[in-house]
C-alpha cells in the first residue's frame, strides 16, 4: 500500500525551489555588475564603452545618489507647499541686535516658515521694566530681518495654555522656539513649561557676547574698550552716563561704593567674531549682469529703525544694495571717544541681517574713491539727509559756542558738546568724502524717512537712567545665576 506524500516535504521542496530561484537571480545580477565594473574600469574596454555609449547614458560616480537627492528635494518642496512646518518665536526685540537676528536665523532653520510674536510695550513694562524703543519701532526692526516670514503683534508675555492652543489652531504653529537662556515669568516659573509638556518646544543656542542688557550697560557706563582713549580721559557724555545719582564733584566713600555697585550691575560681554558667523549671515548673492548696484556707507551703530528705512529707500534705487561699514577708528574720529557703542563686526552682522542688504564691505574706506566705484561697479552712491555726524555738528554748533568743554583727547582739544571734530579722520571733511561720486554724477541725496539716530537712543537711556539701571540689575542677576550654575552646551544650528 503506497503512502500519501508528506505535507512537510512538499513545503520544504517549495521553499528550496524558491531559494534556488533567488540565488540564481542574485548570482546572475552579481555577475552582470562585476562584468560591467570590469568592462568600465579595464582601459581597452573602457575606451570602447566611452566611444559607443552616449555621454548622457554613461555611468558616473554619484549618479544614483544624485538622482536620489533630486527625488528627495522634489518631495520636500512638494511637502513644504502643501503643509509647511511653521515655527514660532516671541520676544521683546528691544534694541534689535545681531544676537536677536542669530536667534531668528536658528529658529527658521527648524522649520519652513518663521512666525515672530512681538510683545507689546504694556507687557514689557509689567514684566521687565521700560523698553528703550516703542512697539512701532521694534516692529520695523523685526520685519526687516531676512529670516522672518510673519509677525504677530500684541502677544502676551505669559505663554498660557490658552494662548499656546491659539497658536496651534489659529496660526497653525507646529513648534515653539526659544533659546537656552532663562525665561521666567514674574512668579519665577518657566514661561515655556506647557509647550515642553506637549512636546512642541524646540531649543536653540543663545548668542553669547551681546544682549539688550549689555548694550544698555555700555551706554550707561560708556566703558566700551577704546584704544584711542586713556584711562583718565573724561568724555562729555560720561557726565550724563552716571551711576544713578547726581555727582557733586566730591570723592566720598558713598560714590566709590556706588561706582562699585554699577560695575557689578552692568556686565560688558566680549564678542568673538568667527568666519562661520559671517557665512551664516551672508546672502551669498552676486549682482547679475547689468544690475544697477547702489552703494551706501556709514557707521550703522546701534542698528535702529532709521537705518532700516534708509536702507529700504536705498535698495529701491537699484537692483543690488552694497553697504560699507566704517571701522571703529574712523567712527571714533568723527563722533568722539567711547563711540561707536558696537564694534565693527557687531555692526556688520546687524546690517547683514537686514533683508534689504545684499552685500557688506567690512571696514570700508571713509572717502569714496574712483577705484572703489570701479572695483564694485557701483552705479549710484546714496546718502541719507539725516546722519549721526550731521546731527552731531548741529549739537556742536549749539553747545560749542559757549566755550570749550575742557575735554582733551589724544587727537587734541574737542571743544563741542559731543566731543566730535568738525572733520573726519586726518581732517577729512564730509564734503570731501563724497566729492568723487559727485564729480562722476552718481551721487544721490536721499530724504531720510525719519529723524531717528543712535544718539536719540542714548538720550532716552540717559533721561531714564535710574529705571534702566534697576532693570539691568535684575536682568544681570538672573543671567549670572544661569550661566554660573545651569549653563549646558547646546549645539548651534
Amino acid at each position: 500500500m503506497s503512502s500519501a506524500p508528506s505535507t512537510s516535504g512538499g513545503f520544504l521542496s517549495g521553499l528550496d525551489s524558491s531559494r534556488l530561484f533567488w540565488a540564481t537571480v542574485g548570482a546572475a545580477a552579481g555577475t552582470a555588475v562585476a562584468t560591467a565594473v570590469y568592462y568600465i574600469t579595464y582601459e581597452p574596454l573602457r575606451h570602447t564603452y566611452q566611444q559607443y555609449v552616449p555621454l548622457k547614458y554613461q555611468y558616473r560616480p554619484g549618479t544614483i545618489s544624485g538622482w536620489l537627492a533630486k527625488l528627495l528635494d522634489k518631495y520636500s518642496k512638494r511637502r513644504r507647499n502643501q503643509r509647511p512646518v511653521r515655527v514660532y518665536m516671541d520676544g521683546c526685540f528691544d534694541m534689535m541686535h545681531y544676537g536677536h537676528a542669530n536667534a531668528l536665523r536658528q529658529a527658521k532653520a527648524l522649520g519652513d516658515q518663521l512666525v515672530v510674536g512681538l510683545i507689546p510695550d504694556s507687557e514689557i513694562v509689567r514684566c521687565k521694566g521700560p523698553p528703550v524703543q516703542n512697539e512701532e519701532e521694534r516692529l520695523t526692526l523685526v520685519e526687516a530681518v531676512k529670516w522672518v516670514d510673519e509677525v504677530i503683534t500684541g502677544v502676551p508675555y505669559d505663554l498660557s495654555p490658552a494662548f499656546i492652543q491659539e497658536l496651534f489652531t489659529r496660526h497653525r504653529i507646529d513648534y515653539i522656539i526659544h533659546g537656552d537662556d532663562p525665561c521666567l515669568l514674574p512668579d519665577g516659573t518657566d514661561a515655556y513649561a506647557h509647550a515642553k509638556r506637549l512636546g512642541r518646544f524646540r531649543m536653540i543656542k543663545r548668542t553669547e557676547g551681546v544682549s539688550t542688557t549689555d548694550i544698555v550697560g555700555r551706554m550707561l557706563t560708556c566703558t566700551r574698550v577704546n584704544p584711542f582713549i586713556s584711562e583718565d580721559e573724561a568724555h562729555p557724555l560720561a557726565r550724563d552716563f552716571s551711576i544713578g545719582h547726581d555727582s557733586d564733584g566730591s570723592d566720598s566713600d558713598d560714590q566709590g561704593r556706588d561706582a562699585a555697585k554699577q560695575r557689578e550691575r552692568t556686565t560688558l560681554s566680549k564678542f568673538l567674531p568667527t568666519s562661520r558667523r559671517l557665512v551664516q549671515f551672508s546672502n551669498g548673492r552676486v549682482p547679475a549682469d547689468g544690475a544697477r548696484i547702489v552703494y551706501i556707507d556709514g557707521a550703522f551703530d546701534v542698528f535702529h529703525p532709521g537705518h532700516v528705512k534708509t536702507l529700504a529707500a536705498a535698495k529701491a534705487r537699484g537692483d543690488f544694495l552694497l553697504v560699507g561699514v566704517h571701522t571703529d577708528e574712523d567712527v571714533q574720529e568723527r563722533r568722539g571717544p567711547h563711540l561707536p557703542i558696537m564694534n565693527l563686526h557687531e555692526r556688520a552682522l546687524s546690517v547683514l541681517a537686514c533683508k534689504y542688504v545684499d552685500e557688506v564691505i567690512i571696514g570700508s574706506p571713509m572717502v569714496i574713491t574712483e577705484d572703489l566705484v570701479k572695483t564694485f561697479n557701483i552705479s549710484a552712491v546714496v546718502r541719507g539727509s539725516v546722519s549721526e555726524t550731521s546731527s552731531h555738528h548741529h549739537l556742536a554748533q549749539a553747545g560749542g559756542s559757549g566755550g570749550s568743554t575742557g575735554n582733551h583727547s589724544r587727537h587734541g582739544s574737542q571743544g563741542n558738546l559731543a566731543g566730535v571734530s568738525a572733520n573726519g579722520p586726518t581732517g577729512t571733511s564730509e564734503a570731501e568724502r563724497y566729492s568723487v561720486p559727485k564729480a562722476m554724477g552718481i551721487f544721490v541725496q536721499l530724504p531720510s524717512p525719519t529723524e531717528h539716530t543712535a544718539r536719540n537712543i542714548i538720550h532716552r537711556i540717559v533721561a531714564k537712567r535710574q529705571e534702566f539701571e534697576a532693570r539691568n540689575a535684575k536682568k544681570v542677576k538672573s543671567e549670572t545665576a544661569y550661566y554660573t550654575g545651569k549653563k549646558e552646551y547646546v549645539a548651534e544650528l
